[in-house]
This record gives structure tokens, C-alpha cells and sequence, in this order.
């Protein structure tokens, strides 16, 4: 365990920093659930995986290619089950859909784990600037297309991130989603963690009245594949900092883990977790207005998308 884990210690749910994700998991017998992951390949995803086939867990676990996640989870048991679901790719999304749906299964949670982060240069899917398409729209078309898979108190965890901080400052930049105006890679990637916390936001808005919940993370600082675009400088600032102030994939899966599973949270929903607790997230990311816009204009790039 780091110092700064040491020193931060835990919070009311009696977990924290320092948590990982059999931490927050242990004694929870899970079998007979089905969860979805995405974005299984490495990291974060690669550890929640893993973590909830050994409690138990059906997985399916996606990756940009069946052949990716098959090769990441080929040592993690028969109830493991590698899907192919292309963020940036609505026909690949939509087959995961499909072949999600084909199961007899209900969906007990759907992590949304996937994602890019800080494209050095802009870069577009169908028009729209890439991390916003992959991060939001993708895990839009996903999740909206598995509602009706979803079991009766079924839960979706949006992974979004403390970068939610650096979107820019109307939130949202509706007459800028192509990144054409302008583009800046920690604000496009801000930006694309801000819609998906807005998008928990609304779901659990929708939600209401059903058992089904939707809550949103920040699965804290880790050195995993997704800072594969930063400079060099700063991935090895990282390393540097690593010792003291970085997250192992184990911590960094802990609080995905525990919104997706614990049985206190049941009715906990349209929250922000950090380190395993309730955290409080940006003024803007509140905005039931901004949330319910960001809906409908997703609904509306939706049905352009073919």
C-alpha cells in the first residue's frame, strides 16, 4: 500500500484509497449474476473482470476485438465470456448488443469501463470528435440498447473521472462536437467524462420508480494502458510518482466493483463514488438541464448513426 493510501485511510463504507477490488468484494457470493465490462483488455477493466468471475460472476467481458478479449481473460475461467463491442463503431456495438440479447440471461450491472484518453491530435468518428464518440456515444448506444436486458434491480456504473474537472466551462460544447472550433486533448477528454457522470445523472433520473439504479465513479489515478497517447514526459512523471500517489489496477477496480455489487447500495443511485464512498462532483455535473439536453442530443446522433 502507498503512503498517501496510508494517510488517507478509509471512508464510511469501511473502504477506501487503498482498497482493492477482492477487498471490496470479499465474502460476497455472486454466482448466478451477470455482469457486462467493458473494455476488458488490461487494467482497470482486465482486474473487475477477474475479480467478479472469482466471486462468481457470468462476465461478459469486451474488448475493440473478440480475439483481444479472448486472449485477456483466457486464464479466467468458462463463465468469462470475451465479446467484441468497437466503442467507435456502432455496428460493432450494436452486435454486441445482439449477441448479449440472444442470452437467456438478465444483465444484473453494466460497468462501462472502456475508454481514450487525451488524443494528442484530432481525430474523428462519423463526424465527431473521437474520445467524446467513444466514451459517451458508444457507451450511450451500448447501454440504451441493453435496458430492456437489464434485471428488474439492475445497476449501470458509469466510469467517469476527477478530468471531469477540466471540461470546458459550459460543460458540454454542443456547437462543438466535431473538435473543428477548437480541440484541446484534456478538455475533449474532460469533456467525455463530464457526459458520461451527466449521462448516470439522467439514467438514475429515469430510473426513478424502478429498482434500477445508475451511478457514476472515479476509479482515481492509475498508471494503466489508457495514458498509452500522453507525452513522454508525463508518463514518466507518472512513474516517478507512482510509489507515492498512483493506484494499482487492484485499487483502481475497487470502486467500479463496489457500486456494481454492494448490497448496501441497492437504492443508492445517481451518485458519484471516489475511493469506494459517495463524493461530491462539480456544480456542473448536477445540472439536470444540462444532463436531459445531453440525452436528446445523444438520442438524436443516435439515430443518424448507421
Amino acid at each position: 500500500m502507498s503512503l498517501l493510501a496510508r494517510i488517507k485511510g478509509v471512508g464510511p463504507s469501511g473502504f477506501g484509497f487503498g482498497s482493492t477490488a477482492d477487498d471490496v468484494t470479499e465474502g460476497l457470493d455472486l454466482r448466478g449474476r451477470t455482469m457486462l465490462v467493458t473494455g476488458c483488455n488490461s487494467g482497470i477493466g482486465l482486474e473487475t473482470v477477474r475479480t467478479l468471475a472469482k466471486r462468481g460472476v457470468h462476465v461478459f467481458a469486451t474488448g475493440r476485438t473478440e480475439e483481444k478479449a479472448r486472449e485477456a481473460c483466457a486464464a479466467l475461467g468458462p463463465e468469462v465470456v470475451p465479446l467484441a463491442c468497437e466503442l467507435s463503431d456502432p455496428a460493432s456495438v450494436r452486435a454486441c448488443i445482439d449477441t448479449v440479447k440472444r442470452q437467456i440471461r438478465a444483465l444484473d450491472a453494466i460497468i462501462c469501463n472502456a475508454g481514450i484518453m487525451a488524443l494528442p491530435k484530432l481525430e474523428r468518428a462519423f463526424g465527431y470528435e473521437l474520445q467524446f464518440f467513444t466514451n459517451h456515444m458508444g457507451h450511450f448506444l451500448l447501454v440504451t440498447g441493453l435496458l430492456d436486458s437489464l434485471a428488474e434491480d439492475g445497476r449501470v456504473v458509469m466510469v467517469s473521472s476527477e478530468a471531469q474537472k477540466g471540461a470546458p466551462k459550459e460543460g458540454i460544447e454542443f456547437d462543438n462536437l466535431s473538435g473543428e472550433r477548437s480541440y484541446s486533448p484534456w478538455k475533449a477528454y474532460g469533456q467525455s467524462k463530464l457526459a458520461n457522470l451527466l449521462f448516470a445523472k439522467e439514467l438514475a433520473k429515469r430510473f426513478t420508480s424502478t429498482k434500477k439504479t445508475a451511478n457514476a465513479v472515479h476509479p482515481g489515478v492509475i498508471r494503466t494502458n489508457l495514458g498509452r497517447s500522453m507525452p513522454a514526459f508525463m508518463r514518466v512523471a507518472l512513474s516517478i510518482g507512482e510509489p507515492l500517489f498512483l493506484k494499482s489496477a487492484a485499487q483502481g477496480a475497487a470502486t467500479q466493483c463496489y457500486v456494481a455489487t454492494n448490497p448496501k447500495l441497492a437504492t443508492v443511485s445517481g451518485a458519484y463514488f471516489a475511493d469506494c464512498n459517495v463524493a461530491e462532483s462539480t456544480p456542473i455535473s448536477r445540472d439536470a438541464a444540462l444532463a436531459a439536453r445531453l440525452w436528446s442530443e445523444s438520442e438524436r446522433i443516435a439515430a443518424t448513426l448507421r
